[in-house]
């Protein structure tokens, strides 16, 4: 389980092709108590650190993780890292759980006072569970919908989150791990079975 909040950006330092993928991801902050077997959300995925190092750590990558998240695995590309909420940790964004629902993609950057409001358009099938006010993840940033346009959602970004998590570098066209509001999924089921 996760709060949404960025700890670092990392950097992935080697890819080796296989029957699943493997990862080398270079980082600092995530590493200062990151061990074997721990989980750590990247770009908003939860992976399991199956190797650390001084410099870095390893994830694998099943075909189910790769089918449903955006093609970023490769070298340079810099993920958002964060490690798993501990208990009596505060919780500053909200329950994200790293099980990425799809890919939502960037269609419009505009200017808004002090910030940018960014659009995306979800996949059709999860456009249900995003509600004005309501939560989602974005490369595993916790954020606020700040509104509905048509098939897409809009957030707004303040200058912090565009600095300090790989949201700011985006561009029209590009995609991003979406995970829905975990609530808005269980309440979906409560409902349909009563």
């Amino acid at each position: 389980m996760f709060t949404g909040l960025v700890e670092e950006t990392g950097v992935v330092l080697e890819v080796q092709e296989g029957p699943f993928l493997r990862v080398r991801i270079g980082a600092k902050k995530v590493l200062e108590d990151l061990k074997v077997g721990d989980s750590i959300a990247v770009d908003g995925v939860c992976l399991t650190a199956v190797a650390v190092d001084g410099e870095g750590f390893w994830v694998e990558l099943a075909q189910e993780t790769l089918r449903r998240t955006a093609p970023t695995w490769r070298v340079g590309h810099r993920p958002n890292l964060e490690r798993a909420l501990k208990v009596g940790d505060r919780l500053g964004g909200h329950f994200v759980t790293g099980h990425v629902d799809g890919v939502a993609e960037l269609v419009e950057v505009r200017e808004a006072p002090g910030a940018k409001d960014y659009f995306f358009r979800p996949p059709a099938e999860y456009a249900r569970y995003i509600a004005e006010k309501g939560s989602v993840a974005l490369n595993g940033v916790s954020l606020t919908v700040a509104g509905l346009v048509g098939e897409a959602f809009f957030v707004t970004l303040i200058p912090h989150t565009l600095a300090v998590t790989n949201l700011g570098g985006l561009r029209v066209g590009d995609g991003v791990n979406l995970e829905v509001d975990l609530i808005a999924r269980y309440l979906e089921r409560l409902v349909g079975r009563a």
